[in-house]
């Protein structure tokens, strides 16, 4: 993921649009919908960065060299990891899908992967255990959606940051990319999501500034021949499946024209495992997720694993809370679209399944008047399913809801309109 370390060309810089071709086109509405009924996935970044537990980044932000780097892998032997675990703890915290990093930015990979420059991979050292292959047979297992994150930079090799100039280098890292995409969706199958990362070059620039030297289009070709319908992120350079928002900033603003993801972190710290510990409130968790639904898009809330492959308790209970919450109220997110009225920032906003529409109140207070603007369908009856009274006028030119005896504390009060006809799209 992206280093607040960073200089700040890099974040100024992202100005190229994504490589589109017609010989590849992104996913239907059909073939995605899947992904888009699911709404809450976990992320997962774990590696040889556990170790000294100061987030995925350590290799570049301590300026660690390659050979000395790769002495972690020496150490790398995980005694409690569970595959099966993680993916019960997924689930019983309300996610649908998951997300592993196959492989960061150091270059260390999580499986047998005979295109590895080095050999700098799990099988190959002190652990000797294919963990891809452990994670991917347990959510199969489990009927979970199966994600792998992959990177496309190595900081180990002289060629990704003078990939002109060390034009020999850079091919050596092409390589390795696609080899090892290939190993990953063709060796472990089926695969339900690749998530990219790291497709720009040198530290700075966009994704599809690096197009050049990746051949995105014909990355991403090989990828389908291995899965058709595998949900693809467009970090590689091509447009892919949906787009990605990625970090803790607030989501305001109109629902979203195309599929979407908010990727944040649950440990604000880093990523990776950090001895450092700054989780996201209950509250800001929830409230992520519904301003994310509200627009029609997914949250992919991330946890680190220490060194011994075990998810930390304090991020268990946490993302367990957010379970507990989608338990009673998940009808609202769940299998739902962002609509039909438009989400006013920090006020309310509203999803949508047949003819149901839960109107999403974030700062609700009793005896509070919320007025809306019209919408199609009429309401039949409404219900605060988070406990409370609702009292709605409806015409041809307004919504009028009054509330009362509701239910606190809750960060978000939802009343469900159920209406004579369900929502035009």
């Amino acid at each position: 993921m992206i280093s607040l370390l960073l200089p700040l060309v890099f974040v100024l810089s992202q100005s190229s649009g994504p490589v589109r071709s017609a010989s590849l086109p992104p996913l239907s509405e059909r073939q995605i919908k899947w992904w888009r009924d699911a709404k809450f996935g976990m992320f997962i970044h774990w590696g040889v960065y556990a170790i000294p537990a100061k987030g995925e980044w350590y290799m570049h932000d301590a300026q660690i060299p390659a050979s000395e780097y790769k002495k972690l892998g020496d150490q790398f032997n995980p005694q409690h990891f569970n595959a099966n675990q993680w993916v019960q703890i997924a689930q019983s915290s309300g996610m649908k899908y998951m997300v592993l990093t196959a492989r960061h930015h150091d270059g260390f990979a999580l499986w047998n992967s005979p295109s590895s420059i080095d050999h700098f991979t799990s099988v190959d050292m002190a652990a000797h255990r294919d963990f891809v292959k452990e994670y991917v047979d347990a959510c199969h297992r489990a009927r979970m959606p199966v994600g792998l994150y992959y990177s496309l930079m190595d900081w180990r090799v002289p060629g990704y940051y003078k990939p002109r100039e060390l034009r020999d280098s850079a091919e050596l890292l092409k390589a390795q990319c696609y080899g090892q995409v290939k190993e990953l969706t063709h060796n472990y199958g089926p695969i339900d999501i690749l998530w990219y990362d790291g497709g720009w070059l040198n530290m700075m620039g966009s994704d599809a500034d690096a197009a050049w030297l990746w051949d995105p289009i014909s990355l991403n070709k090989l990828v389908r021949r291995a899965d058709p319908i595998i949900v693809v992120n467009p970090r590689s350079g091509w447009e892919g499946d949906f787009d990605c928002d990625e970090g803790g900033s607030e989501i305001t603003g109109p629902i979203r024209s195309r599929p979407w993801e908010k990727c944040l972190n649950l440990n604000q710290t880093t990523w990776g495992f950090n001895s450092i510990q700054k989780l996201m409130s209950f509250k800001d968790i929830v409230t992520t997720l519904v301003n994310a639904s509200i627009r029609d898009g997914n949250t992919l809330l991330n946890v680190g694993p220490d060194l011994d492959g075990v998810i930390p308790p304090s991020h268990v209970d946490r993302i367990q809370e957010v379970g507990a919450w989608l338990k009673k109220y998940g009808e609202s997110i769940y299998e739902t679209r962002g609509g039909p009225l438009q989400p006013v920032d920090r006020e309310y906003g509203t999803t949508y399944r047949g003819k149901s529409i839960y109107l999403h109140c974030l700062n609700a207070s009793n005896g509070q008047t919320v007025g809306l603007p019209p919408f199609g369908p009429k309401i039949m009856k409404a219900t605060v399913i988070t406990g409370g009274k609702a009292r709605v006028e409806q015409s041809a030119f307004a919504i009028t809801i009054r509330l009362s005896q509701l239910t606190k504390p809750d960060p978000d009060t939802i009343i469900r309109f159920d209406c004579d006809r369900a929502v035009a799209r």
